[in-house]
């Protein structure tokens, strides 16, 4: 399961409402890639497939491909508004090592 901060609710609600597309679930996912190996992938979506694992937490759908489960399993999605950058963090306790932008991760 993933886990939805009350911050990264707030901030997906709000780009939903302000591209039109209330009522979609958020798509995330693991690909190859990255300077540590593996890249994060946060989409709206409005299809699952069944090689898809869905739930709710906090309010919000989310969908992740079965493969993608197994490097997610226990993270938490969060929002950062601050000084050093704006966007969605990944905090994964399945990752080794990270690179210094968040975006990709080794385990």
């Amino acid at each position: 399961m993933i886990t939805v901060t009350d911050s990264a609710k707030k901030q997906a609600l709000h780009l939903m409402d302000e591209d039109g597309k209330d009522g979609l679930f958020i798509r995330v996912g693991v690909e190859g890639g990255g300077c540590s190996g593996l890249m994060y992938q946060l989409d709206f979506d409005n299809e699952e497939t069944e090689n898809d694992k869905s739930f709710e937490d906090n309010g919000l759908k989310i969908v992740v491909d079965k493969k993608s489960f197994l490097y997610l399993v226990g993270t938490t999605l969060d929002y950062s508004g601050g000084l050093n950058g704006k966007g969605f963090l990944f905090k994964n306790p399945n990752a080794d090592r990270t690179c210094g932008c968040g975006e990709s991760f080794s385990i």
